[in-house]
């Protein structure tokens, strides 16, 4: 950023940014690109007294998500908010503005042997970091530092009447106020605009091992998955991609060559083999191409406790065996986390596995987003479930942060 950033951009036409399904976000509706917080408080608070609806966008990889959006007056752009506020080597942390891409972040921290271990399949995509907070998207490498969430030491928000609330601090062990951001996380941009992170980052691994299984069957991967989880290896990701089942480990190359020898000496996981450096790089690229979706595919995000993985699986099989559609299941296994992708069929096949399948997640105690869906889509399947026993509280915080609904209003119907 520059000493002296040009005000804030108000553009009424013209092309828009494009969501993950390649349609914009809200024709027609004028572009605010705030280049500081200050621009960012004016434009929310100049927004809330004329009551125009806000609709928050960084690279845009995750418009889709939930709800469709819908009144939008404005779209907020944040990739012009995309400074270094503060990096501190020695205390393990780093203050960026929240339009600033994962990707450039981590060009930023390599020089100090540092990153902050994020695997988002959105990355991809360009996906900022205040996208990736409130988008709530993690990759396979949640199982040993967890998500975004997990890794903010303090934020700076933008309410939607152009007020600015800090939380939390810049150094680990002050850590006031972090369930403030914890709140945004996932929030779809239905709570305010995320404007500033400080994190905490992780020292850069020297090298990386996979150790690959190839197995089909979701009750071996899972019997798999949990010999390792016993294990004193301690991956880092366990991640059964439908037809084989991935374990990584991170560390020195001492370290990862001979946990992935001791992997394949686990009885689970007879016939093994460890992936060379280029299989492994395309082995976890392809994962997350396959997680972040393509034009013309549903993509549902699931989280169950990991024991219901092949249950989950027989019933996606059942819904889509006499179709024209093909199902993809994959499960961050150690956890439950799965993710499924329907490509090929119509929109009413698409349509009818998503609330039946959600309704066998529901049913089994987990939860579902839908991500991504085929056109025609919305029209056929409502986009979320159930509520959960948490919407009250939900809906009291909406009151609170956003008492005029303005901010990306139907994200969560009929929730709130």
């Amino acid at each position: 950023m520059t000493d002296e950033p040009p005000a804030a951009v108000r553009e009424p036409d013209g092309p828009r940014p494009a969501g993950e399904s390649g349609a914009a976000p809200a024709a027609g509706a004028p572009r605010v690109r705030p280049t500081s917080l200050a621009e960012a408080a004016e434009a929310l608070g100049t927004a809330a007294r004329e009551k125009q609806a806000l609709l928050f966008t960084g690279a845009g990889t995750a418009l889709e998500w939930g709800a469709p959006v819908g009144r939008t007056d404005v779209v907020v752009e944040t990739g012009s908010l995309d400074g270094l506020v503060s990096h501190a080597p020695e205390d393990w942390t780093v203050g960026v503005e929240a339009g600033m891409p994962l990707s450039r972040l981590q060009e930023l921290l390599a020089p100090a042997g540092q990153w902050l271990p994020l695997d988002a399949p959105t990355e991809r995509g360009g996906a900022t970091l205040g996208g990736l907070l409130a988008g709530g998207d993690t990759g396979p490498r949640r199982l040993k530092y967890g998500g975004l969430s997990d890794l903010v030491i303090g934020a700076t928000l933008v309410l939607a009447d152009g007020s600015v609330v800090r939380t939390g601090g810049d150094v680990i062990k002050n850590v006031a106020g972090y369930d403030l951001a914890k709140l945004m996380a996932g929030s779809l941009g239905a709570f305010g605009l995320v404007a500033r992170l400080n994190l905490r980052v992780h020292p850069l691994p020297e090298s990386t091992a996979t150790v690959a299984l190839e197995t089909g069957d979701p009750g071996h991967a899972l019997r798999a998955a949990r010999a390792v989880m016993r294990s004193p290896l301690e991956p880092v990701a366990v991640e059964w991609e439908g037809e084989r089942l991935l374990i990584r480990f991170h560390g020195t190359r001492e370290s990862t060559s001979a946990r992935g020898r001791l992997a394949m000496d686990l009885p689970e996981l007879d016939g093994a083999r460890v992936l060379g450096e280029d299989d492994e790089h395309a082995a976890w690229e392809a994962l997350a191409r396959l997680i972040a979706g393509e034009d013309g595919r549903t993509v549902l995000r699931a989280g169950t406790r990991a024991s219901r993985l092949p249950a989950l699986h027989a019933e996606l099989t059942a819904l889509t065996r006499d179709t024209d559609m093909t199902a993809r299941l994959v499960s961050g296994i150690a956890q439950g986390v799965h993710t499924v992708v329907l490509s090929g069929g119509e929109a009413a096949e698409h349509a009818a596995c998503v609330t039946a399948w959600r309704e066998a997640v529901h049913a089994a105690g987990g939860s579902v987003t839908l991500r991504r869906r085929r056109e025609g889509v919305d029209a056929l399947a409502a986009s979320w479930g159930p509520a959960p026993s948490t919407a009250p509280v939900m809906r009291a915080l909406k009151r609170q942060f956003d008492p005029g609904g303005l901010c990306a209003p139907g994200r969560f119907h009929p929730w709130f």
